[in-house]
């Protein structure tokens, strides 16, 4: 009986052990309602028309020292990879074969009422979840070879790729499609920030292993874009 009631509480130790280390990986981690932040409904019409947002749009590297606002946010993610069509669950930035392999993730550092932290999009209800507290930019910025845009900004949006979900339908070449929609996505949030007053530019050099350690990448997932965004 001894020996029963010890091995049940050594079964229990290792099980609480296995989730905790789980979830200090980020991979395992289960989170509660605290974690899920719903995001404001995005508004589907502004005063900037789509022929004005293409003529203002550049590449911007300086921003103000000033809070994003959570709408705003809001916007952003939903021009990345929010749903356009709830029936189909199409989103915001064409798919080849509607597969989706983009992961949105958002490295906030400067936005009201909002903690610094490391969150995830989800699309499907339009919310970030929230798996890692502090403030990263400077984290994130040495992984780009020290680029002060990614340090400075508000906040940083970075694309991620789980390449299986189109390579196995399409092999090698979907590699390809992946980089296409990473550029049509990156290009939705060009102009919705324009269309918000805000700046951006795309970042491409980096360190992957060090972009997906500071942003706590799934093993499967390979960052792609990174795209820092603030106040003009």
């Amino acid at each position: 009986m001894k020996a029963l009631v010890k091995f049940i509480v050594v079964l229990t130790v290792f099980s609480f052990l296995s989730i905790t280390l789980l979830g200090a990986a980020g991979g395992g981690k289960v989170f509660d309602k605290e974690d899920k932040i719903k995001l404001p409904e995005p508004r589907y019409k502004s005063q900037v028309s789509v022929e004005e947002a293409i003529l203002k749009r550049r590449s911007i590297r300086n921003y103000l020292d000033k809070p994003l606002e959570l709408e705003e946010i809001s916007q952003l993610l939903w021009s990345a990879q929010g749903i356009t069509d709830k029936e189909r669950n199409l989103r915001a930035a064409p798919s080849a074969g509607a597969l989706y392999p983009l992961e949105v993730y958002v490295v906030v550092g400067n936005v009201s009422s909002l903690k610094e932290g490391i969150y995830r999009y989800n699309p499907f209800n339009h919310e970030i979840i929230k798996f890692r507290e502090g403030d990263y930019r400077n984290d994130l910025s040495l992984a780009a070879h020290g680029q002060s845009c990614v340090k400075n900004s508000a906040v940083s949006i970075v694309f991620a790729a789980v390449y299986e979900r189109v390579t196995k339908k399409y092999g090698d070449r979907g590699i390809g499609y992946i980089y296409m929609e990473a550029g049509h996505a990156a290009q939705n949030v060009y102009l919705q920030a324009e269309a918000l007053n805000l700046s951006t530019v795309v970042v491409g050099a980096f360190v992957d292993d060090k972009v997906k350690d500071v942003v706590g990448l799934k093993e499967e997932e390979s960052p792609l874009y990174i795209l820092p965004v603030g106040k003009k």
